[in-house]
């Protein structure tokens, strides 16, 4: 077998795949040390590289908004820890990138020069790079379940608002029992699960006033943006 094949990566339901690792922020045990928290888990393909920086830099200037939702970020590549401590310093020192400036990147970011954590997460896809980790994003429940997961590719940075927005998303699915349709943000109606009939639909949630069925299996529901930022955002 090919040290480069194609090894199976996690899939959405499985358990966050276990590992011990050195970071900017000490040793970690993951995802034990994380149970309670959701997590954003993220790969980036190099330090001093500049896409990276600039997503660094945005996750940083962003970490207390998700931290309100009580989600907590862990950042990895295959450089080095002392590669790391330059990288953020140098960001610290000397970068700005859409007016922030001197920003201080305080979230764990892994050293995994033996690649072992990037190939437990599928993170290595031979056909963009043997040596570099792609730009994935695996988002991890309080009891370490993977709920989510976005792939780019190494020329593209990642998109911030829509990171935030599957925090709360996944969130506010399991808090209130429903789904929440295309480009849902907090506010905007959702979907009741399919339930066999409208009127089955109408039985099970509470505030039937608010249900509106256009068919059997299409019933949405108003929430508004305050009850569910209420429950989601960390006391």
């Amino acid at each position: 077998m090919e040290e480069n094949q194609f090894i199976a990566m996690p899939r959405i339901g499985d358990k966050a795949p276990e590992f011990k690792a050195v970071t900017t922020q000490g040793n970690i045990h993951f995802p034990d040390d994380y149970r309670g928290n959701w997590v954003i888990l993220f790969s980036h393909p190099a330090d001093f590289t500049p896409v990276c920086t600039s997503e660094f830099i945005t996750f940083a200037s962003l970490e207390e908004k998700f931290a309100s939702v009580n989600c907590k970020l862990v950042g990895l590549s295959v450089d080095g820890l002392y590669s790391h401590i330059a990288w953020l310093r140098t960001i610290k020192e000397k970068i700005e990138y859409k007016g922030m400036k001197e920003v201080e990147v305080k979230f764990p970011l892994i050293e995994d020069i033996t690649m072992d954590v990037a190939k437990k997460y599928g993170m290595i896809q031979p056909g963009e790079s043997n040596t570099k980790a792609v730009r994935a994003v695996f988002f991890i429940d309080p009891q370490g379940i993977i709920r989510a997961i976005i792939y780019y590719p190494l020329s593209l940075g990642r998109n911030f608002d829509e990171l935030y927005r599957v925090i709360v998303a996944l969130q506010t699915a399991d808090l209130f029992g429903i789904a929440t349709p295309a480009d849902w943000q907090p506010g905007d109606d959702v979907i009741v699960p399919p339930a066999g009939s409208c009127g089955v639909a109408k039985d099970r949630m509470e505030g039937k006033e608010d249900m509106k069925c256009y068919d059997w299996f299409f019933c949405t529901k108003k929430l508004d943006k305050e009850e569910v930022m209420k429950k989601v955002q960390k006391k």
